[in-house]
C-alpha cells in the first residue's frame, strides 16, 4: 500500500500523552505500575497517516479502526495486514512496525498505548496480538464508551491518582471483554453449543443417572470427542462434571432446606449415603453435616 507521509495533526483529532511526572508516579504505585495508559488519542479520517518505528515502541500499541481502512506491518515486512472497520490491531512493545491509513479511504482510529507487565500478560492470555481482531457490535459500543470516559478523565484530572487507577481498571476490563468476544470463532461457538447441550441434558437428570454413551448419543458426538471437549472446557471428563453438578445441587439443598442428609443424597440420585458423604467431602472439602453448619453469606 502507499505510504505517503502526513505532517503531524488531523482535523478534529484528540490526543493526550501522560506527562513524565505522572508516568513516574504510576510506575511507583501498587495499583498502576503493572498496567497503565501512557498515551491515548482519536484520529478522524486520518489521510496519509503514517508511522514507522524500526526499533519498536516502549509501550504496547492498540489501534481500533471504526471507519475507513488502514494497514499494519509487524517486524518489517514479515507480517502485513489490512485493517478494516471494527477491527483492532495490537503491536507489542519492542516490535518493529509500520502502519498507515489507506489513501483512498483513510481510517478513523481510536488508539492508546499501554505499559506494565500485566499489559504484556493480558495480550498473551487473550492472544490479542495474533492479528486484526473483529469486534462484535456490543463490544464496539463498549470500546467507544470506555474510550470517551477514559479520555475525558485523563485530560480533566491528569493529576488525580484515583482517576488514573479508575482508567487503568476500565481499560483492563475493556481488553478482557475484547479478548473473550474476539475468541468466539464459529468453531468455538459450535463447541459451546455441544457443551451446553450436554450440560442441559445432565441438569435435567440430576436426580438420576447419566452414562457417557447417553450423552454422546444426545449430542451427536463420539464418546472420545465428548471427553476431549469437556476436559478442554471444564478440566474434567463428562461424568466427573456430572458428579460435581450433583454435589453443587446437594450443597444448595443443605443450605436452603431442612432435609436430612439421607434425603438430600436420594434427591440427587445417589442411593448410598456413605458413598454420597465421601464424594461430597472429596469435592466440597467438608462433610455434608459440616457444610450445613458453616455460616454462609
Amino acid at each position: 500500500m502507499a505510504t505517503i507521509r502526513k505532517p503531524e495533526g488531523f482535523d478534529s483529532q484528540r490526543l493526550f500523552i501522560q506527562p513524565e511526572y505522572m508516568q513516574n508516579d504510576l510506575q511507583s504505585q501498587e495499583l498502576t505500575r503493572s498496567f497503565y495508559v501512557s498515551d491515548i488519542g482519536y484520529f478522524p479520517q486520518a489521510r496519509y497517516h503514517y508511522r514507522e518505528r524500526n526499533e519498536g515502541c516502549d509501550s504496547h500499541i492498540f489501534i481500533y479502526c471504526v471507519e475507513g481502512e488502514g494497514w499494519i506491518e509487524w517486524n518489517g515486512s514479515d507480517r502485513q495486514a489490512r485493517i478494516a472497520p471494527h477491527q483492532l490491531a495490537v503491536i507489542p512493545a519492542g516490535m518493529a512496525h509500520r502502519y498507515g491509513a489507506a489513501v483512498d479511504n483513510p481510517w478513523t482510529i481510536y488508539w492508546f498505548h499501554l505499559k506494565g507487565e500485566h499489559a504484556t500478560q493480558l495480550i498473551r492470555a487473550y492472544g490479542l496480538d495474533s492479528g486484526p481482531l473483529s469486534l462484535p457490535l456490543g463490544t464496539h459500543a463498549q470500546w467507544l464508551e470506555h474510550f470517551e470516559q477514559c479520555f475525558a478523565l485523563l485530560t480533566d484530572k491528569t493529576y488525580s491518582l484515583q482517576v488514573q487507577i479508575h482508567v487503568s481498571q476500565t481499560v483492563r476490563h475493556l481488553l478482557s471483554t475484547v479478548g473473550i468476544s474476539a475468541s468466539h470463532s464459529a468453531q468455538d461457538k459450535k463447541r459451546e453449543h455441544y457443551l451446553e447441550q450436554a450440560i442441559r441434558y445432565m441438569t435435567d437428570r440430576l436426580n438420576g443417572s447419566v452414562t457417557l454413551l447417553e450423552l454422546a448419543q444426545h449430542t451427536g458426538l463420539s464418546k472420545q470427542h465428548l471427553i476431549y471437549l469437556f476436559k478442554k472446557e471444564t478440566g474434567c471428563p463428562p461424568i466427573d462434571y456430572f458428579l460435581r453438578m450433583k454435589m453443587q445441587r446437594a450443597g444448595q439443598m443443605l443450605d436452603l432446606t431442612d432435609l436430612s442428609v439421607k434425603k438430600v443424597c436420594g434427591a440427587v440420585g445417589i442411593p448410598d449415603p456413605y458413598y454420597f458423604s465421601r464424594m461430597f467431602k472429596k469435592m466440597m472439602g467438608v462433610s455434608p453435616t459440616e457444610y450445613r453448619s458453616i455460616p454462609k453469606g
